[in-house]
């Protein structure tokens, strides 16, 4: 049985909170043909998720950005696919509205069909209610098959991650005649195999104008300017919780590191001088006990 796409929730003690309309991926489309932006953002744990969710994002993307943001590595490529599932549990814990989407990371998918199917069926299994994976017009066939199990697919084309070594780096592509029209075919491919949507990353803002208007599902673009019928960013690159250089299409709206540091750092600093904890912030002992009464 269906459930309704918003429902009252159970709040603490059991008591309703106020309905929730659910981001759905049929709602996704229909977004795109009301003319309506889709604000999407990467969340780890339930905390980042329970912040984004709040703050009224649309789609929420487990990232194999985790790799290189949270678990240290020096690119996407390292993280496993358990690293990942644990991080879109740990998010959909936390979710009430945004749609769930799940990256899929090197090498849970290029093996083979079947074993690409297994692991998309172990994502919506721990909650997600879409994949995403990389690649032209070669994965096409792959889509097909997920979409006709039963799961759906986000797309993703141009600057690829987890192709960083074939590219050289992190390179824009589709700035030859070439390379433009080579993405062109792969988007109209991918969208045609089932993609219900599809990441343009890192290409040209007029290449990526002329694959959202001839497209009939959403893009959702990184680095491929306005046109697109989304965004999307990165959790710590939007606050600033890193350091060092950001990508050129990176808008920081806060500075949080900078205020933890700080935060931090006047807390060592009154352990250290004695003044943390104060009588306020420690416990004392009944009168009745401290008496023998």
């Amino acid at each position: 049985m269906s459930s309704p796409s918003h429902i009252p929730r159970p709040g603490p003690n059991g008591a309703s909170t106020p309905a929730v309309h659910k981001v759905t991926v049929p709602g996704l489309r229909a977004r795109k043909l009301a003319g309506a932006k889709i604000a999407a953002l990467t969340a780890y744990d339930a905390i980042s998720a329970s912040i984004v969710d709040a703050a009224g994002v649309d789609v929420v993307l487990v990232g194999d950005s985790l790799a290189n943001t949270t678990l240290g590595y020096e690119n996407t490529l390292p993280v496993t696919l358990d690293e990942m599932i644990v991080a879109v549990r740990s998010v959909r814990r936390a979710l009430r509205r945004a749609l769930l989407v799940a990256d899929m990371p090197f090498g849970s998918y290029q093996v083979s069909e079947e074993e690409a199917l297994r692991n998309a069926v172990r994502f919506v299994k721990s909650g997600a209610e879409a994949v995403k994976l990389e690649g032209g017009a070669q994965r096409a066939p792959l889509i097909r098959a997920l979409v006709a199990n039963g799961i759906p697919v986000m797309a993703h084309i141009g600057l690829t991650p987890q192709s960083v070594h074939t590219m050289g780096g992190y390179k824009v592509q589709g700035r030859i005649d070439e390379e433009a029209e080579r993405l062109h075919n792969d988007a109209r491919a991918l969208e045609k195999a089932g993609a219900f949507s599809t990441v343009l990353e890192g290409i040209p803002a007029p290449l990526a104008a002329r694959i959202t208007a001839e497209m009939e599902t959403p893009t959702i673009g990184i680095g491929a300017g306005e046109s697109c019928d989304g965004q999307i960013l990165v959790f710590a690159d939007l606050l600033g919780l890193v350091e060092g250089r950001t990508p050129k299409f990176v808008r920081r709206y806060a500075s949080l590191r900078e205020t933890a540091v700080e935060a931090v750092s006047q807390y060592a600093e009154d352990v250290r001088r004695g003044v943390f904890p104060a009588a306020k912030e420690s416990y004392g002992v009944p009168r009745a006990e401290a008496t023998g009464r």
